[in-house]
């Protein structure tokens, strides 16, 4: 018996990239342009004081995830591995993605990156980014 892997939204993902790589070319990095296996499930939701994002990653270990932010852009990336010991034969079906992937976003000019925060609970990624008040505008005076 043969295992196929079905991915039903595999064309919109497609769409997806090629509408990020259109738009977001100038700013692209080199995550950016890396393959990925999977993309974790996010939620994204602001509250008064900060932004909150939530990324189902279960089976992903602290090690194997590398958040970075550089030039307002926040990227995530890890791994889940699989166990290199199970046997492949002994299964019946395997739909559990396992492999690397990357996230990334678009930060603001209103928010504090000094203070970005990130923690794991239950196989969910919490990152908290701090608000902070758009600076005002200032004169210069020319002598």
């Amino acid at each position: 018996m043969s295992l196929v892997r079905y991915k039903p939204t595999n064309l919109f993902d497609q769409f997806d990239n090629e509408i990020n790589r259109y738009f977001f070319n100038a700013r692209s990095t080199d995550a950016a342009n890396q393959a990925h296996d999977w993309t974790p499930a996010m939620d994204i939701r602001e509250e008064d004081n900060r932004y909150v994002l939530e990324a189902d990653i279960p089976g992903v270990a602290r090690e194997d995830l590398d958040i970075t932010l550089e030039d307002s852009v926040l990227t995530i990336k890890g791994e889940r591995t699989i166990n290199s010991e199970e046997n492949r034969e002994s299964y019946r079906r395997k739909e559990r993605i396992h492999g690397s992937f990357v996230r990334q976003f678009s930060l603001p000019d209103t928010v504090n990156t000094e203070a970005i925060s990130a923690v794991i609970t239950n196989g969910v990624l919490e990152i908290g980014i701090p608000k902070q008040e758009k600076p005002a505008p200032r004169k210069i005076a020319v002598n």
